[in-house]
């Protein structure tokens, strides 16, 4: 599956050239002029990795760059920053507050891909577990089982994947769009009751592990400790 990298760039020429490099190098890049439409869009799905200039009307770079690491969501995100500042002030303390990498513009845009390439190959992808348990609930994803109190629970294939998603983002607030597109694999306006219909299915067949899904209103679903 492609990489996909979000560029926040106001300057719209660097911007497509970005995304122009990307697409042809195997990633699924992504534009946008600022901060809002970013977090619009991040509320829907995520990247693997965000490209960052600095400055950028309305919130600029390293205010983003805080607001997605105080986030449990967002904050394992890497982050490469684009800054035309070249001062050392500028860049240890957009380091210091969780960036991976940093390009001084102008660069090459072989550098970028480069240095891309180099922060998810210095990452690296990290293996999800596949045994997850809750009180009494278990999930065994290589063996598609849930189990309760050690008693099977018969579940769809959709309704399996929406609790293995739930679960291994145990008390994270999850958006009706984030769990649409991760389960379903699109997310369509307007198609998000199917993840309400699901949810309700999903605390039926759980019994009274059910209350362990909780709605989050007017955001979305988590499963974790009750609060």
């Amino acid at each position: 599956m492609e990489k996909k990298i979000y560029c926040i760039e106001d300057d719209e020429s660097i911007r497509e050239l970005i995304v122009y490099a990307l697409n042809t190098s195997g990633y699924e890049g992504v534009g946008f002029e600022n901060g809002e439409d970013f977090f619009q869009e991040l509320d829907k799905s995520l990247p693997d990795l965000v490209l960052l200039d600095i400055m950028l009307p309305g919130d600029d770079g390293l205010t983003i760059l805080k607001k997605l690491k105080k986030s449990s969501i967002t904050e394992d995100i890497p982050v490469i920053m684009l800054t035309a500042k070249s001062t050392e002030y500028d860049v240890v303390k957009g380091l210091d507050l969780g960036a991976d990498d940093y390009i001084s513009k102008p660069f090459g845009i072989m550098e970028l891909i480069s240095r891309v390439r180099a922060v998810l190959r210095r990452l690296g992808p990290t293996e999800p577990e596949t045994v997850l348990s809750m009180d009494n609930l278990v999930l065994d994803y290589e063996k598609r089982i849930v189990t309760l109190d050690d008693e099977v629970v018969k579940l769809t294939y959709k309704e399996f994947e929406l609790l293995y998603y739930l679960m291994r983002n145990k008390n994270i607030v999850l958006t009706r769009e984030m769990i649409m597109n991760e389960v379903w694999g699109f997310d369509f306006e307007g198609e998000t009751r199917t993840v309400d219909v699901h949810i309700g299915t999903l605390r039926q067949k759980l019994g009274d592990a059910g209350k362990l899904v909780q709605t989050i209103r007017n955001v979305g679903y988590k499963v974790g400790d009750l609060t």
